[in-house]
């Protein structure tokens, strides 16, 4: 099938079918006699699994990874479990760096409802943020 034609089928942009291709994650199809690229069926399958990997957080390296292992006849299935566990102790390291920053936004937010522009002096920055200089 022609670029045109994967791309439809793929509800992907024909622009992105050949990023993807030049990215080492969609083979190079053949051609055809006026020069055309001609990717076989199994293109569509590949291109979803491309767009689930990248909805389920995993980088365009790490696709191209699993997609190796698959490629050369080896099942990436403790690669990609690997993977998706790395992820998870990655966001939740985030949620929790983002607990803590709300809990300080809020002690913020609490001393901002408190503060009295009028009280500032040029030499605090900014008493909201920091403590006031003694």
């Amino acid at each position: 099938m022609r670029t045109g034609e994967l791309a439809a089928a793929s509800g992907l942009t024909a622009k992105t079918i050949r990023f993807y291709e030049d990215a080492g994650l969609l083979p190079e199809p053949p051609r055809t006699p006026g020069g055309y690229r001609d990717y076989p069926p199994q293109s569509a399958h590949r291109l979803a699994f491309i767009r689930d990997a990248q909805s389920a957080g995993l980088t365009l390296a790490e696709i191209r990874s699993i997609l190796t292992l698959r490629d050369s006849g080896e099942a990436p299935c403790a690669h990609v479990t690997d993977l998706i566990e790395q992820h998870l102790a990655d966001i939740e390291r985030r949620m929790a760096e983002l607990r803590k920053t709300r809990t300080a936004l809020r002690g913020l937010a609490q001393r901002a409802a408190a503060t009295d522009p009028s009280s500032c002096t040029e030499a605090d920055i900014c008493r909201i943020i920091a403590t006031p200089a003694k």
